[in-house]
């Protein structure tokens, strides 16, 4: 009985130190102000979410420059910029590498839009999308879908890569239509 106890005692606390890394910190939700950063992007510019009023933003978070998951999603991006644009709508990528790692990332493929740098992992934790694992820090994969107001529009959970794109604009449309 004794060693069942202590094999339980291990298992919870065992499940204390790993959940940690998996929980989910809160998200903004739906109708609450997105929260504000000033980040730099590949090019060494600042941005924050207050250049972007008045337009709606894709404000999209990735784990990690050059992996095959944020490849896609960079790229699928990419190659929605001009369909994005003409909806009204600025494309952002974050994620917590460095600038020279996003300037790398971006000339390789290509990327016509910001790739902004959250090093100090703080805009990711603001958005709740900071993860770790194993000591490693990364922003989850998850996509906001701000409002020319400022406000959060729609939060975008476990993405596909490669079809996260076409939600956004699937949505960015229906809600550009409900609103007046």
């Amino acid at each position: 009985m004794r060693r069942l106890s202590v094999l339980f005692a291990l298992t919870l606390l065992c499940g204390l130190l790993v959940a940690p890394a998996f929980a989910d910190d809160a998200l903004p939700q739906a109708g609450t102000a997105a929260p504000t950063f000033r980040l730099q992007d590949q090019n060494g510019h600042w941005h924050s979410p207050a250049d972007y009023h008045g337009h709606w933003l894709v404000l999209y978070f990735y784990p990690k420059d050059f992996t095959p998951g944020c490849t896609t999603e960079v790229c699928t991006f990419r190659d929605d910029v001009a369909k994005l644009r003409q909806a009204g709508a600025s494309v952002v990528g974050v994620s917590l590498d460095d600038v020279k790692s996003h300037a790398d990332f971006a000339a390789k493929y290509h990327v016509p839009f910001p790739l902004l740098a959250d090093s100090d992992r703080k805009t990711a934790s603001e958005y709740g999308v900071l993860g770790s694992m194993v000591g490693m820090h990364y922003a989850k994969r998850t996509t906001f879908l701000i409002d020319p107001q400022g406000k959060i529009a729609k939060v975008y959970v476990d993405v596909d890569p490669k079809a996260n794109s076409g939600q956004v604009l699937a949505d960015l449309a229906g809600l550009q239509k409900a609103t007046p």
